[in-house]
């Protein structure tokens, strides 16, 4: 019986890109699918879900951050996003859709598989952690994190978190009141061997604040820590442990 490599999903409209890749790809040992349209690509998940995604932005019947706002919604599974633009706003973009890394074109076969096999050790780990980390919930203040149920509440009213939305805030929480150097948090939540620029740490850290209701000027929540990191507090502005 012959044993397949990871599933990879390819959403990609052009040929040109598309057929090379996939060749590429299944020498490699992966196992591939190619999708051209938003269409197909929510059809090809939906049938078979593949263990990682390559996610072209631009197609023909609709944008890839559609297809990736779906796949999000009931899906963790990475998403590496194909742009043919590499500006930082770009960047933030695939950030904020949930993409978990980006390839900007041309890319060279070396980069797109360095990538995916790093995107999906990150995946395997943070699988690990959640079974490490399936204890009791983190209580600050008003704060509750369940990592058993993968779900964090402020008072009543239950904070819409993306994937590393909740596991930054639980990593930041679980240490509250100490100090969590930049280092330490990109090794936690992104993993070592993370590609991109540790300014999506600062993307990241900006979106929690807005859905804590925090000010970074006078935080009641998070602390920056120039130089060093970032430091969780009480909602009263203390960082009692």
């Amino acid at each position: 019986m012959s044993i397949t490599g990871p599933r990879i999903l390819v959403v990609e409209d052009e040929r040109a890109i598309s057929e090379p890749l996939a060749k590429l790809l299944a020498r490699d040992g992966f196992e591939v699918t190619v999708a051209a349209t938003v269409a197909d690509a929510l059809a090809e998940f939906s049938s078979l879900p593949p263990d990682l995604i390559l996610l072209d932005l631009n197609l023909p019947d609709g944008d890839g951050r559609d297809v990736a706002r779906e796949i999000r919604r009931s899906s963790g599974v990475p998403i590496i996003m194909l742009t043919a633009r590499g500006t930082e706003t770009d960047r933030i973009v695939g950030l904020e859709i949930g993409a978990d890394d980006y390839v900007v074109k041309p890319f060279s076969s070396a980069e797109v598989i360095a990538r995916i096999r790093a995107v999906l050790r990150r995946s395997e780990a943070h699988r690990e952690r959640e079974d490490e980390d399936l204890g009791e919930p983190v209580v600050v203040d008003e704060l509750r994190i369940d990592p058993s149920t993968h779900r964090a509440f402020l008072g009543k009213q239950e904070l819409d978190l993306s994937l590393k939305e909740f596991d930054l805030l639980y990593e930041l929480a679980r240490n509250a009141g100490n100090v969590v150097s930049r280092d330490d948090l990109m090794t936690r939540v992104w993993d070592e061997n993370w590609f991109g620029s540790t300014k999506t740490l600062d993307v990241h850290i900006g979106w929690l604040r807005r859905k804590l209701g925090d000010d970074a000027n006078e935080p009641r929540w998070i602390e920056t820590v120039r130089g060093v990191g970032f430091r969780f507090a009480g909602g009263d502005g203390s960082a009692e442990s």
